[in-house]
């Protein structure tokens, strides 16, 4: 294989990760918000809830850095981009870890 021969697989693959670990983002956002809700209060599932949106903002901004503007075919050039995919991947995280020390806290106290 050449550098011409590059079919799009390694970019495919690229967007699949960010969708999967967008996923289970949203995943254990809502599992911890309906946990929480039941052993706390709605206060968890309200801090939960910027995961669960900040995971599904960074799962829509790697599709589209995956398409191109014209034909929504997929681009040769990589995934890279200006890094907002990675802050708002992380700030879901963070959220997500916040809501976990809330229901921690909550449980202990």
């Amino acid at each position: 294989m050449t550098d011409t021969d590059d079919t799009g697989a390694p970019r495919e693959r690229t967007l699949l990760a960010w969708h999967r670990t967008s996923l289970a983002i949203v995943i254990g956002s809502v599992a911890l918000a309906r946990y929480g809700a039941e052993v706390v209060g709605p206060q968890v599932a309200l801090a939960a809830a910027p995961g669960l949106v900040l995971a599904v903002v960074a799962s829509v901004l790697a599709l589209v850095a995956y398409r191109v503007p014209h034909g929504g075919r997929a681009s040769r050039r990589p995934i890279g981009g200006d890094g907002r995919r990675f802050v708002v991947l992380a700030a879901a995280v963070v959220s997500v870890g916040a809501a976990c020390v809330l229901l921690v806290v909550s449980r202990i106290l």
